[in-house]
């Protein structure tokens, strides 16, 4: 067992090696890549919005009132909708819907590394599923998940986390497939270390690299569909405040009366996707060795 834990202290070390600059490694990137560094401040906006959305809000995102089309003001920021809610409180809340599905939708690629670590029948099988998948287009194949699911958030997520599997699984998988090979992982294998244990303690680490870049660079495309599908009236179901779904309400009847309605929630929309192409761009040429001269 002794021997067991000095490999895990061995595997702690056998992560790609990245050169360390003077000075601040967050200084050089953003003088780097300022694009992905204004990239990274939108999504840390998007992350701090959806983590204090309580404390953010002026008004309860889901109530009703007399204050109809309410143009943007002192008491009503961003204005009201058709049913009196405060625009800006939703678009708030909003933003936790949307990094919500964003991120779990992601955080299930991660079967990559089941597939890449099994390897044999199992690897085969599941690259098969996954050729499968990936021939349809994600925004067809979630609207038709989203369809015979109906409406509803966990529906929402899981007909947007599938279609996004193949994309995320490769990229995980191509990463364990390398990193098994190496000599600590066979070490440990030879010492008896349960297959849990190496894939969460020694494999599992490795590939947060590769793993943070495709979240970032995924996120964008989620909160996307996210979107599309609420638009349709198939993804979030009110009363939650979902970005694609106050579009949807405010295109049919306000877009003229009322152009707030369409302004903030699509602003929202667009900067999120914004903000994490560039960081997901920025952080791949930074973390990728064949592009970290460029």
């Amino acid at each position: 067992m002794a021997q067991v834990r000095a490999l895990d202290v061995v595997a702690d070390t056998q992560i790609l090696p990245i050169e360390r600059p003077r000075g601040s490694a967050l200084g050089r990137f953003a003088r780097k890549k300022p694009l992905g560094a204004a990239g990274g401040i939108l999504v840390l906006l998007l992350v701090g919005t959806a983590v204090l959305a309580d404390v953010l809000s002026t008004h309860d995102p889901v109530r009703t009132s007399t204050n109809v089309l309410v143009a943007p003001g002192a008491d009503f920021w961003l204005g009201t909708d058709n049913l009196g809610r405060d625009l800006y409180s939703r678009i708030v809340h909003g933003s936790r819907i949307s990094l919500l599905v964003g991120l779990a939708s992601t955080v299930v690629g991660l079967i990559g590394l089941i597939s890449g670590y099994a390897g044999g029948k199992t690897d085969l099988l599941s690259q098969r599923v996954m050729d499968i998948m990936q021939a349809l287009p994600i925004l067809v194949l979630a609207l038709v998940l989203a369809a015979a699911l109906g409406p509803s958030l966990p529906n929402a997520i899981v007909a947007i986390s599938i279609p996004i599997v193949p994309r995320a699984a490769r990229v995980i998988r191509a990463s364990v497939l390398g990193i098994r090979e190496l000599t600590y992982v066979e070490s440990a294998r030879a010492l008896g270390a349960r297959h849990v244990r190496i894939a969460l303690r020694h494999i599992l680490p490795n590939t947060m690299g590769p793993f943070i870049v495709l979240a970032t660079a995924q996120l964008g495309g989620s909160i996307l569909v996210e979107a599309a599908l609420s638009f349709l009236g198939l993804g979030i179901p009110e009363p939650y405040p979902s970005w694609g779904r106050m579009l949807s309400i405010a295109a049919a009847e306000y877009a003229e009366r009322a152009p707030w309605l369409v302004i903030w929630p699509g602003l929202a929309i667009s900067l999120a996707v914004f903000g994490t192409n560039l960081l997901g761009d920025a952080l791949r040429d930074t973390l990728d060795p064949r592009l970290r001269g460029s």
